[in-house]
């Protein structure tokens, strides 16, 4: 049996990721699935790590994420490409590099070396970077105060979308980025454009 094909979108919040992977999936028939908090181990991983009334250091934070995302990764991602379905998530592993790592400091080389543990050689087959500025992110919502994330500053999610674009260069041929300022249907239309490189 083929394997599924494995699309992941990434970006900062508010980027406009969410919508288009959603769109994507059900445009193409595939499985949509988010990280993280997309299994019922993940609901209770999600909970804590988005809550911002809970102190964590960014190495728990971190850890949290891995953890999700290796469950994940075993019991939803995994056996769904090797029944021949495609799954298109919203999130993977790079978002623990690009806000665990560039955005909290937490050192990128032992991130690297667990992320390798959680997801073994589960890789997307393309990685789609909606890439918006933070400050129109910031417009396009109101942040939400108990959300670890959401709550955090623009230097943050600015330390966030640089690292995000350094992901991106160092994986190039994998990864393509999306020009998030325009209206979504633009959008639309170059990831479409992009995703016609792949046999679904």
């Amino acid at each position: 049996m083929t394997r599924g094909l494995f699309v992941v979108f990434e970006g900062i919040d508010a980027s406009g990721k969410s919508t288009q992977a959603r769109r994507v999936a059900e445009l193409r028939d595939a499985h949509f699935t988010f990280e993280p908090g997309d299994t019922p181990l993940g609901v209770d991983l999600r909970r804590w790590v988005l809550d911002a009334s809970t102190p964590m250091t960014p190495v728990t934070e971190a850890l949290l994420m891995l953890a999700d995302r290796s469950h994940h990764v075993r019991t939803v991602i995994e056996p769904t490409l090797d029944s021949g379905g495609s799954i298109v998530s919203d999130r993977y592993f790079a978002s623990t590099l690009a806000y665990q790592g560039y955005g909290r400091g937490v050192d990128l080389a032992r991130l690297e070396a667990a992320t390798e543990l959680a997801i073994g050689s589960c890789l997307p087959d393309m990685t789609i970077l909606i890439d918006t500025p933070p400050e129109l992110a910031n417009d396009r919502r109101a942040p939400d105060a108990r959300d670890r994330f959401e709550s955090a500053d623009l230097a943050f999610h600015q330390r966030v979308r640089e690292g995000y674009l350094e992901i991106a260069h160092k994986w190039e041929g994998r990864w393509c980025v999306i020009d998030g300022s325009k209206s979504e249907e633009e959008v639309a239309d170059s990831v479409d454009e992009r995703l016609t490189s792949l046999r679904w």
